[in-house]
């Protein structure tokens, strides 16, 4: 009896310590999944035990003290799931409704809360990798159900080594298409993103690029969010393939499983071209060049072929896989027919100078350059026509030049083409506009240059030497006729200068006699002048004298006679001149050489011989004797005195009869 109570005592403390060992402690950073070992059905079918039975058990034990049966009942301790700010993370089911044969990734559309497995399961989530992604947070997931894969590491709870495996390999897609970060498209980066879809019903047969969801282009965010809800994509028609929609500048958080992103630079129109687009995608449309241009079909903007309007200058987000835009210069651009030498649009990189053969059998090269232009208008015909540029250039433009000329060649000379080329340039300007209009061009001027041989050949310089030295002939001929006439014409010109200077001197000759015939009248006219003022100085000064001589015979007179006769004042009145004139020409007064008269030398009396001349002189003027005492007047004194004072007389009456 003890020893049944001692085992009933130790089977009790066994199951205690069994009991015991049930109790679970949780951190709260910390997760608990249970498994159950036994106790129930076993599952038919997946994963996860929704109805309790044996297996992994879908709820889990979040932080605290639990209780599971011990040895029935296993709990796993897993970490919660944490997304770091910036980052994404991908979820792989390990139960769930399996995929349809066209499906890539999981719809999740009824089924968005992973974090209740029973939910999850119960709504048709499926297995496999989902097509919702995980933004930045902290998760609680069951780690049995779910696989969560982020850029620092793989949470889940190993089964086995082939599904480690697969899920290694996923991750490895992920990093490889840069799917734990967002799509940054930068504004100053002029890109745009080109969205692959991996998911979807295919293409139709002949489609290279899916089409834009929707009936309008402009409303297809509203379907699917820049690609960024996989299902609601799908589910309004979206289809697999590179997209023809495009994503701008933006952050975009795509599954990088259900679309890769690529990116591209933005298409660029530069000023004075415009782009003419090829499309490779859309509707059939009617075509707008005409029922009589036959050479290809124009449509308007969204559809397949060439559309009529072209991009004007600027930036555009075009899809270069849904289409090309050709660039076509609207500004005037030079085509070369010279080798070596290449235009700026290197539409002439292949070509070289036309070879001619003229008239006279010469072979020579000859350069061109022609100056296009082409109406941005008329730049989708261009297009249409040829493809691009280059090709009408090497395909039509060359050929047809070519010919042009070599036919202007063959009616010429050598010489001809060398001495025509201005009136050749402007000929083949107005004949081969009208060939270019024919093309949609606009040819604007055609240059020609100078022709040359080709290597090898001196025949064309040896004429040309020909020619230079029979025009330096010529010339010199020329120079010498222009000589002889400048000869002639230097001869005539000091002839005239000449003449022209004798007529100087004849001018000057009769100038100076006119300026003598002039002076010598001026002379006349001023003697006649001078003689009438000495004439009336004459008159007034014989007045003048005549009066005061009158005053001083007068005065004479009566002295002669207070003194007792005329001669002795006679003769005092002319010594005393005589003195005066000795003063004023300083003549000696005592004689250098005496000369006498009669007489006795010594003590006897000596007479001048001047003195004695004067007074013979005065005395035969006045008529006074010798003879000393006799005083008597002359009788012409008297009557010069007599006509002296009537003149005086009619004067003073004259001058009287002035006066007012």
């Amino acid at each position: 009896m003890e020893i049944l109570v001692t085992l009933c005592i130790g089977g009790a403390g066994v199951l205690f310590l069994v009991l015991l060992t049930g109790i679970r402690f949780i951190p709260n950073n910390r997760i608990g999944i249970v498994e159950k070992r036994f106790g129930g059905k076993s599952l038919k079918s997946g994963l996860i035990a929704l109805n309790g039975e044996t297996g992994f058990q879908p709820q889990v034990l979040r932080g605290g003290l639990h209780y599971r049966m011990p040895v029935q009942y296993a709990v796993h301790i897993a970490p919660l799931v944490t997304i770091t700010q910036g980052k994404v993370g991908y979820l792989f089911a390990r139960d769930g409704a399996p995929l349809e044969p066209a499906q890539v990734l999981a719809s999740n559309v009824s089924a968005q809360d992973f974090q209740d497995v029973t939910n999850f399961l119960k709504n048709g989530g499926q297995k496999g990798p989902q097509r919702l992604i995980l933004r930045e947070g902290t998760y609680a997931f069951n780690l049995m159900q779910f696989v969560v894969i982020t850029e620092e590491r793989v949470y889940s709870l190993p089964l086995s080594r082939d599904d480690t495996a697969v899920i290694v390999r996923m991750a490895e897609v992920i990093k490889e298409r840069d799917g734990f970060r967002p799509v940054i498209i930068k504004d100053n980066d002029d890109e745009i993103g080109i969205v692959t879809v991996h998911d979807g019903p295919s293409l139709p047969q002949g489609e290279i690029i899916a089409p834009v969801v929707g009936d309008n282009p402009e409303t297809a965010d509203e379907y699917h969010n820049k690609f960024q809800d996989a299902d609601r994509f799908l589910k309004a028609g979206g289809m697999r393939g590179r997209q023809l929609q495009v994503l701008v500048e933006g952050t975009y958080y795509v599954n990088r499983l259900f679309a890769t992103v690529e990116m591209i630079e933005k298409t660029v129109i530069e000023v004075g071209n415009v782009g003419v687009v090829v499309s490779y995608t859309g509707e059939q449309g009617a075509d707008l060049s005409g029922s009589e241009y036959r050479h290809g079909e124009l449509v308007t903007r969204g559809q397949r072929g060439v559309w009529s309007e072209a991009l004007l200058p600027g930036k555009y987000p075009f899809n270069t896989y849904a289409g090309k835009v050709i660039p076509v210069p609207t500004t005037n651009f030079i085509l070369k027919w010279i080798k070596n030498e290449v235009g700026s649009h290197n539409f002439d990189e292949n070509l070289s100078e036309v070879a001619l053969i003229t008239k006279d059998a010469f072979e020579p090269t000859l350069p061109l350059s022609v100056v296009v232009h082409i109406d941005y208008k008329k730049a989708p015909l261009v297009i249409q026509r040829f493809g691009d540029i280059k090709k009408l250039v090497e395909q039509t433009l060359d050929p047809m030049v070519a010919a042009y000329f070599k036919n202007v060649a063959q009616t010429r000379t050598l010489i001809q083409l060398l001495q025509e080329r201005s009136a050749i340039q402007q000929q083949s300007s107005k004949e081969m506009k009208e060939k270019f209009e024919h093309y949609n061009l606009e040819l604007e001027e055609v240059l020609i240059g100078t022709p040359s041989s080709p290597e090898g050949d001196k025949q064309i310089e040896t004429i040309l030497t020909q020619l230079r030295q029979r025009q330096i002939a010529e010339e010199q001929v020329e120079t010498y006729s222009q000589q002889e006439k400048a000869a002639v014409k230097e001869r005539e010109l000091r002839e005239a200068e000449s003449r022209a200077a004798m007529q100087n001197k004849m001018t000057e000759a009769e100038l100076n006699v006119t300026i003598q015939s002039n002076q010598g009248k001026a002379e006349y006219e001023r003697s006649i002048q001078q003689a009438q003022q000495i004439r009336a100085l004459a008159e007034a000064e014989a007045e003048k004298v005549a009066r005061v001589g009158i005053a001083q015979a007068l005065a004479t007179e009566e002295q002669v006679r207070a003194y007792g006769g005329p001669q002795f004042q006679v003769t005092q009145q002319v010594l005393n001149r005589f003195a005066e004139a000795i003063e004023q020409s300083k003549v000696d007064v005592v004689p250098r050489v005496v000369v006498g008269g009669s007489g006795e030398r010594g003590g006897g009396t000596q007479s001048n011989i001047m003195e004695g001349l004067l007074t013979m002189l005065l005395s035969e003027r006045f008529g006074v004797s010798g003879e000393a005492g006799v005083t008597q007047r002359s009788p012409d004194v008297e009557a010069m005195r007599e006509k002296i004072l009537k003149d005086m007389q009619k004067k003073d009456d004259k001058n009287e009869s002035k006066k007012p």
